[in-house]
């Protein structure tokens, strides 16, 4: 491991390149979520619905906050990944008013074909680094998360202004 600090005469070559580096993995991570789309005729925000579920069930609402869809946009959704066994919809125990929205085995098996070999290379890349390496990328990755989340809710702020002010 390379020691770095404020003072390096490096510090900016390798901040460019993890800069690089962060950017070609989100082009990487976004081909292939693309790719695996493509092959299993979801579209972008069918696959954000179904990758929020991984996380759990939700209600039709908080997939629409996170999509940014309507609630119509929303119930069209879960309505076609309902018709092809990805998801189901039930009313929630605690308020018969709420439907919980939640992934099926089908979309549990896709997730694994698709993502698993993925995740079980992931291990084995994490396995290789000490304990005090991840806490700091932890840390950064975190930071960044936020940084994104951010201007992300920054952009969203600025509403439809589309004169690149």
């Amino acid at each position: 491991m390379i020691e770095i600090n404020s003072s390096s005469r490096y510090r900016d070559e390798i901040a460019a390149a993890i800069g690089l580096a962060v950017m070609q993995w989100q082009d990487a991570t976004q081909a292939y979520d693309e790719a695996v789309g493509a092959r299993l005729g979801l579209n972008m925000a069918e696959r954000h619905c179904i990758g929020l579920l991984y996380g759990g069930p939700q209600s039709a609402g908080a997939i629409a906050t996170a999509t940014g869809l309507t609630p119509a946009a929303v119930t069209a959704l879960i309505d076609r990944l309902e018709a092809r066994g990805l998801l189901t919809r039930t009313r929630s125990l605690e308020d018969r008013r709420k439907v919980v929205i939640e992934a099926t085995e089908a979309t549990r098996d896709l997730s694994a074909r698709y993502y698993g070999a993925i995740a079980k290379e992931g291990e084995k890349v994490i396995a290789t680094f000490s304990d005090a390496e991840l806490a700091t990328i932890s840390r950064f990755v975190n930071a960044a998360l936020d940084l994104q989340r951010a201007q992300l809710a920054r952009l969203k702020a600025e509403g439809s202004d589309t004169s690149g002010r």
